[in-house]
C-alpha cells in the first residue's frame, strides 16, 4: 500500500467510481473516453472484477458509488449486478451508500430500470441534454423526446425517489426563449436534482471540429451569462437550489454526495479505463484505452497510466478553483487545517475588493461567490492563484 493510500485511514468515507466506457454511439461535443465496440462488454466485466480484487485493500471505506461513462446502461443487467456485488463483496461500504448509476433514453426499458432498483442502486442520472428534438439531432443524441420522458415515469415507477437530469445549453443558434423553455419542461418534470451545463468546444470533439471549420458558432459570451442567469432564477422559483456552478437539488439532502467528494478534494477510487483516483497528495490515473486496459488486468496487473505528486501550491490552486465553484465557497477552517495558513492571510485584500465589488460574501468561516461573482468564477479565482506563495 502507497504511503498516501496508508495516511488515508484518518480521513472521511471515500467516493467509488467505475467508468464503464461503451456507447452506442460516439457524441459530437464529448471528450470522455468511449469506444462503440460492444464485442469488449464482457472481457471488460472480467477486468473490472480483477481490478477490484487488486484494490480491495486500498482505501478503508466509502459512502458514495457512482457507475457513469460512457453509458452503464448499455450493459447487461446481469454485469451491472455482477459488478455491484463484487464492490460490495470486496469494499468496506457504509450502511447506507448513495449508489449511483447513469443511464440515457433509448438504451433502458422499464424492466430494466426495476431490476437497477432492486439490485441496490438508488440514484439514477439521466443524460436527457434537452426536451427539444432538434436540439437532439445537433448533440448527436440518439433518443427523442418521448423516450426521455418514458425514462424518467418507469423510473418513479420502479421506486427511484432520487432522479438527476443532465441538461445542456449555450448550443449553435439557441436563443434565451428556448434553453427557457427546455428548463421549465424539466423542472417539470418533477426530478430531484438538475445538471445544467454550458457546451463546451472539447479539443478533439467533433463538434471543435466543425467549430474550426465554420460550421458551427458559438453563442456570444452575454447571451451565455444571460443564460446562466435565467438559469438560476427560473430553477430557484421551480424549487432547485444552486449548490455548484451547475448543480440544482431540491433540498442539502439530494445534492449528489458522490459529485461533492471532487469539488472538496475529499479521496476516491477510479475502476475503468480512464478513470482517475485522489489520495491526497497523489493523482493516478487508469490507461485510456479498454483493450489495453483488459491486457493489464489479465496479466494481474493494474493498468495505472501515470501519477503525480501534488505539491501544497497546486493543492491550494484546485482548492480555490474547486472551492468557489460550490455556492458553500471555501471553508476556511478545513483550508488552514490542510495547508497551515490561512484564507484571509493567503487572500485578504482579494477577499475585500471582491466583497465591496458584490461578487463574494465572507462570514461563518467560509467564503463564497454570489451569482454576480459565479459569472466571473475563471476571472476571480485566477486572481486568487496569483496571490499564493
Amino acid at each position: 500500500m502507497s504511503p498516501a493510500a496508508q495516511n488515508l485511514k484518518s480521513h472521511e468515507p471515500a467516493g467509488l467510481y467505475i467508468h464503464v466506457p461503451f456507447c452506442r454511439n460516439k457524441c459530437p461535443y464529448c471528450d470522455f473516453y468511449s469506444t462503440s465496440d460492444l464485442s469488449l462488454q464482457s472481457d471488460f466485466v472480467e477486468a473490472l472484477m480483477v481490478e477490484i480484487n487488486l484494490t480491495a485493500d486500498r482505501i478503508k471505506a466509502f459512502d458514495t458509488i457512482y457507475f457513469g461513462g460512457g453509458t452503464p446502461s448499455m450493459l447487461t443487467t446481469e454485469s451491472l449486478q455482477r459488478m455491484l456485488a463484487a464492490v460490495r463483496n470486496k469494499y468496506n461500504i457504509s450502511p447506507d451508500p448513495e449508489i449511483t448509476l447513469e443511464v440515457n433514453p433509448g438504451t433502458v426499458s422499464a424492466n430494466q430500470l426495476a431490476a437497477y432498483r432492486k439490485m441496490g442502486f438508488n440514484r439514477l442520472n439521466i443524460g436527457v441534454q434537452s426536451f427539444q428534438a432538434e436540439n437532439l439531432a445537433l448533440l448527436g443524441r440518439i433518443h427523442d423526446v418521448q423516450q426521455a420522458t418514458d425514462t424518467i415515469l418507469w423510473a418513479r415507477r420502479a421506486g427511484f425517489d432520487n432522479l438527476g437530469l443532465d441538461l445542456i445549453y449555450a448550443l449553435p443558434d439557441q436563443t434565451l426563449q428556448l434553453w427557457e423553455k427546455d428548463l421549465q419542461q424539466a423542472a417539470n418534470q418533477g426530478v430531484e436534482h438538475l445538471s445544467c451545463y454550458t457546451l463546451t468546444f472539447e479539443s478533439g470533439t467533433k463538434m471543435a471540429q466543425d467549430l474550426r471549420q465554420g460550421r458551427l458558432r458559438k453563442p456570444p459570451e452575454k447571451l451565455v451569462a444571460d443564460m446562466m442567469a435565467l438559469t438560476v432564477d427560473r430553477l430557484a422559483d421551480c424549487g432547485y437550489h444552486r449548490y455548484e456552478v451547475s448543480n440544482f437539488a431540491r433540498s442539502t439532502a439530494l445534492r449528489s454526495r458522490h459529485n461533492q467528494k471532487y469539488w472538496s478534494s475529499a479521496p476516491y477510487l477510479g475502476l475503468g479505463p480512464s478513470a482517475h483516483s485522489w489520495v491526497e497528495p497523489e493523482r493516478y490515473w487508469n490507461k485510456k484505452d479498454v483493450a489495453a486496459y483488459i491486457a493489464d488486468l489479465g496479466s494481474d496487473r493494474l493498468p495505472i497510466d501515470g501519477r503525480e505528486q501534488l505539491e501544497r501550491r497546486q493543492m491550494i490552486t484546485e482548492t480555490v478553483f474547486l472551492g468557489l465553484r460550490r455556492a458553500d465557497g471555501i471553508d476556511g477552517a478545513r483550508f488552514a487545517d490542510r495547508f497551515g495558513v490561512s484564507v484571509e492571510a493567503l487572500f485578504g485584500d482579494a477577499i475585500r475588493r471582491f466583497e465591496s465589488e458584490g461578487y463574494l460574501t465572507s462570514g461563518g468561516g467560509r467564503i463564497a461567490l454570489t451569482g454576480r461573482g459565479m459569472l466571473l468564477l475563471d476571472t476571480i479565482a485566477a486572481e486568487f492563484v496569483g496571490l499564493i506563495n
